[in-house]
């Protein structure tokens, strides 16, 4: 198996790169998310997972292990493919699956294009425990947590914003501030809308 690979950056697209490691150019599926995180300068290092299926061999690459590592898991539920693994890390930022399959969030899971209903179930119930172990979660916390997002949100969508677009600004706010109340979380989401 390739754990990683290190080399020139040749090309870039944000479904795709060729990294040059000496003389070979190896083509590279990546996520949106990894594609944000990549370096300006050209030389890059990036995790791999090589995907072997009777037809092709497809290597995934990801800045950060830990991104990697959630790819692997989400391959391992029955009707994730490495296409619908690569859109979820794409659609969402890697903290925002971990949470939503460790609160059981069903609606987020399901807001990925390409993921209907019984197969965000199927992913939170061959997931969850093993986020929760895996991230050391803490169960509690975590619906806390949600129960003030999901209470923002809702309160924004009421004031006419967009969900999308406020979802992105109070994940943030709830990455900064993590005891932030409801109020807090609100005040502070509108002044960034």
């Amino acid at each position: 198996m390739i754990a990683h690979i290190q080399g020139k950056l040749v090309e870039k697209t944000p479904t795709e790169l060729v990294l040059d490691c000496n003389g070979v150019g190896y083509s590279i599926n990546i996520s949106l998310h990894t594609f944000s995180l990549l370096p300006q300068n050209d030389f890059v290092k990036l995790y791999t997972h090589l995907l072997i299926k009777e037809d092709a061999h497809t290597l995934y690459g990801f800045v950060e292990k830990s991104e990697r590592e959630l790819f692997k898991l989400l391959l391992s539920v029955s009707g994730i493919g490495a296409g619908i693994a690569r859109t979820m890390l794409s659609s969402l930022e890697p903290k925002q699956i971990i949470h939503a399959l460790a609160n059981g969030d069903v609606a987020t899971i399901q807001s990925i294009k390409g993921i209907g209903g019984k197969t965000a179930q199927r992913a939170i119930l061959d997931l969850k425990e093993k986020v929760l172990k895996i991230y050391d979660l803490d169960e509690v916390s975590m619906f806390s947590n949600n129960t003030n997002r999901d209470e923002a949100l809702s309160a924004l969508e009421v004031l006419g914003y967009v969900r999308k677009v406020s979802e992105k600004i109070v994940d943030k706010i709830i990455s900064q501030n993590p005891d932030a109340t409801v109020e807090g979380i609100i005040k502070l989401a509108l002044k960034n809308l």
